[in-house]
């Protein structure tokens, strides 16, 4: 299967507070999005916000939330991959060429779901999401993702 970028979203508000309820999300996603090296996505909630640092960019593999059949907005992740298993890359570095240069994530924790994810993404969808809800991950690299075919390539972290 080849690799692509399914999905991109850039969220400027936090959107879920609170106790967890139904809710209406407005779709916030993109045809790209502009990543700067150890700031995050721009035009993003978390850009720049020194306690998300290593963590402000979010990545999930679409296959998880393939039983649910929702997709990114409802996820509230920024990158959705088909073809990558993002779930098996703590601790490694992503690098990915979507046909504007080459940008290098590196993965660092889970992106563990939440228990909004039981009314945005649907029933069963917090417990099943464990150790599947995708990676937090540090841009390493400025540059530009877009939505289509992707060139993946994984290298181990030298940290």
């Amino acid at each position: 299967m080849r690799a692509e970028i399914v999905a991109l979203l850039v969220s400027p508000v936090h959107r879920l507070d609170g106790r967890p309820a139904p809710v209406d999300l407005p779709d916030e996603t993109v045809d790209s999005l502009d990543i700067r090296a150890g700031l995050g996505i721009v035009g993003d909630r978390y850009f720049g916000r020194r306690a998300h640092r290593d963590a402000s960019v979010t990545v999930m593999a679409a296959e998880s939330l393939d039983p649910w059949g929702a997709g990114l907005a409802r996820a509230r992740r920024n990158v959705l991959f088909r073809g990558v298993d993002v779930d098996g890359g703590r601790g490694r570095i992503l690098e990915l060429d979507s046909g504007e240069g080459l940008v290098a994530l590196r993965l660092h924790r889970p992106a563990s779901p939440c228990a909004w994810m039981e009314h945005t993404v649907g029933p069963g969808a917090w417990r099943g999401l464990r150790r599947r809800g995708g990676m937090r991950a540090e841009p390493l690299t400025d540059g530009v993702l877009r939505v289509g075919p992707v060139r993946v390539t994984w290298r181990d972290s030298a940290t």
